[in-house]
């Protein structure tokens, strides 16, 4: 771990992560969810507020940005990092299954790659629909799985073949990646209105020698398998694994550049 000896999973994410994942899909996710002028904005598990930033203009100064998020370390990265134009954002900590927000607030709730992480997916549904405007909608993205994504499952499946965990205490990521499984927690939280799309995008990191080390690091930041590794167990999995899996990274590298394709469901419900 000699790259980023200072680096936190927080920052790790924001810094790393972040550019090569969450920045390209948030500009799909936004392109969905269509934000207007004025409007009221709650973006779920905002994380180091990605999201936040980039809907904050596309709103207004008129407009109204909530960003909450249950992890205080991601909250911290977020406030520190420059405000954009457009609407304040207001950072609150706080946990998705149980909303300290009045009924019927916002006009758009979105969410990125967080219903698969929340303790009770659909009470946090629930939640979502309660804070809802009428004429509201929420628009989430959630990974397909595994099965989608043959990289990070070489990836999975070698730490869990040397280090004695389960594929599924690793993929949370990737855990609620079937349609029947989304429709029916949107069924039973009460959207009546419910459209799921299936979106691809190529992502580039660059460096790929250190995407092994990047990605244990990020991942600290919500799965609980990593999350509980102190950081002599985690230098361990990333020194073995990032050996292990130098041929795979090589066939997916490209100048100096590892690429390689998510999909994601795109979620617009009301």
């Amino acid at each position: 771990m000699d790259e980023f000896p200072n680096v936190n999973p927080a920052e790790a994410y924001e810094q790393y992560l972040g550019p090569a994942i969450a920045e390209p899909f948030s500009r799909m996710l936004l392109d969905r969810a269509a934000p207007r002028q004025g409007q009221h904005i709650l973006d779920l598990a905002c994380g180091p507020g990605i999201v936040a930033r980039r809907v904050a203009p596309m709103v207004g100064i008129e407009g109204r940005v909530v960003a909450l998020d249950i992890s205080p370390a991601m909250l911290d990265v977020a406030r520190a990092l420059p405000a954009p134009a457009g609407a304040a954002i207001e950072w609150l900590q706080g946990d998705a299954i149980a909303l300290d927000l009045p009924d019927k607030a916002f006009d758009l709730v979105l969410c990125q790659q967080g219903l698969q992480f929340f303790s009770d997916r659909k009470a946090a549904l629930r939640e979502m629909r309660r804070v809802l405007a009428v004429d509201g909608r929420a628009v989430l993205s959630v990974w397909r799985g595994l099965e989608h994504h043959p990289f990070y499952e070489g990836l999975f499946r070698a730490i869990s073949r040397r280090f004695a965990l389960e594929v599924s205490d690793l993929d949370v990521s990737f855990s609620l990646g079937h349609t029947e499984d989304l429709q029916a927690l949107l069924i039973d939280a009460g959207f009546s209105h419910r459209e799921i799309e299936e979106c691809s995008l190529d992502v580039r990191f660059p460096i790929p020698s250190r995407f092994v080390q990047i990605t244990v690091l990020g991942a600290a930041t919500s799965i609980p398998a990593f999350a509980r590794l102190s950081l002599s167990a985690r230098s361990e999995i990333i020194d073995t694994i990032s050996c292990e899996l130098a041929p795979l990274i090589d066939r997916y590298s490209r100048a100096e550049t590892l690429e390689f394709q998510m999909s994601t469901h795109l979620v617009v419900a009301a």
